[in-house]
């Protein structure tokens, strides 16, 4: 069964991002920002990461490119609401950093399932 590590600094986001996932049958771990996020992956084995952009402690393009050099191979899902720039602005940055997928919050569970079933296989 396929992991995802999911982090994110909006706790109402984690729990939602959890649920949907559990639903559609995948095993979830939590993160609530980008340092606690990347001690987890170094801890167990994710298939997916879905990550937040704008985060204290580490930014999500700041663990796009950790991930890429440290596990090339695992999925990355990218998602914003924006920040200081427009989130288009942040996510077409993720995206030339590795991110295999990238969301504009909000989005629909229709979408977000759609693309971890894609990318998962």
């Amino acid at each position: 069964m396929h992991k995802i590590l999911i982090i994110d600094d909006e706790h109402e986001i984690l729990l939602l991002l959890k649920k949907m996932m559990e639903r559609a049958g995948y095993l979830v771990d939590l993160a609530s920002n980008g340092k606690d996020g990347m001690e987890l992956l170094g801890k167990d084995n994710f298939s997916l990461i879905i990550t937040d952009i704008i985060m204290p402690e580490k930014e999500g393009l700041e663990i796009i490119l950790e991930m890429r050099k440290k596990y090339p191979d695992i999925k990355i899902i990218a998602i914003s609401g924006g920040g200081r720039l427009s989130p288009e602005g942040y996510l077409e940055s993720a995206r030339h950093l590795g991110a295999s997928r990238v969301f504009q919050k909000p989005f629909t569970q229709k979408e977000i399932i759609g693309a971890v079933n894609d990318l998962l296989g």
